[in-house]
């Protein structure tokens, strides 16, 4: 397992779309030491049912794929989403590049390249594209028209003005999700995220944290209003930020 400090912001997620296993074993293999978290794709069908699922950071999107093209989904990804898009390519041409970037690549590289290279033009293009996702020093960020307030500066939550009592676990938990709204995370990141590599239990250890997380919230896991199960997944956060 990889180590992460705790921060949800720092943390990026990956996605790695190329048909040829050996390109992707050799870029994964690089990202992660690195401390990305990776997930791969061998066709554009499921590229684009992995982008829905997992809401990924950056997009790594081979143009030649055995069944949709690398343009239309990048077209089909443009078209809901602003996640940054780097193109792989083994077409040279200047038309081809461009158009490439005109269906809303964000940038390119030419195969072959080194990793070293496309590990720089992913954290540059994280860098300059990524949201900044601020807890303000001194107030709470609120949810469901102020039901639930969290203030990471005092380590306070509230449900109905009520202070609850969470564990340093639970309260990592339900800011890391509550941070990035309707972004699905695996149990593998929340693990990671809130553990580090140092922990030597399982995955499923998170699920006893998210019900008793629940419980405390006053959240229904049959018809939840704040924290929901991503089947096949882990869980997301369902309410944007009041305003």
């Amino acid at each position: 397992m990889y180590r992460r400090e705790w921060s949800c912001v720092g943390t990026s997620t990956i996605l790695l779309v190329d048909d040829e296993k050996d390109i992707l074993q050799v870029i994964r293999a690089y990202l992660e030491k690195s401390n990305y978290i990776v997930y791969e794709a061998e066709t554009g069908t499921g590229a684009l049912q992995l982008f829905e699922q997992l809401k990924p950071d950056l997009v790594v999107l081979d143009l030649m794929l055995p069944d949709i093209s690398g343009e239309e989904i990048c077209r089909i990804i443009r078209s809901s989403s602003n996640t940054p898009i780097l193109m792989l390519t083994a077409k040279s041409s200047e038309d081809d590049l461009v158009n490439g970037l005109l269906t809303g690549a964000d940038d390119y590289i030419t195969k072959p390249f080194s990793p070293r290279e496309l590990l720089a033009r992913i954290t540059s293009l994280l860098r300059r594209t990524r949201p900044q996702l601020n807890w303000e020093q001194g107030s709470a960020r609120s949810f469901g028209g102020g039901s639930l307030s969290i203030d990471a500066e005092r380590h306070e939550v509230k449900v109905e003005g009520a202070l609850v009592a969470l564990t340093p676990l639970e309260f990592k938990l339900l800011e890391c999700l509550s941070g990035n709204p309707k972004r699905a995370y695996s149990r593998y990141e929340l693990v990671n995220l809130i553990q580090g590599d140092d922990f030597d239990g399982f995955e499923r250890t998170i699920d006893v944290h998210i019900k008793n997380l629940r419980q405390k919230i006053g959240d229904d896991s049959r018809q939840p209003r704040y924290i929901a199960t991503v089947f096949g997944v882990g869980y997301k956060f369902l309410v944007n930020r009041d305003e």
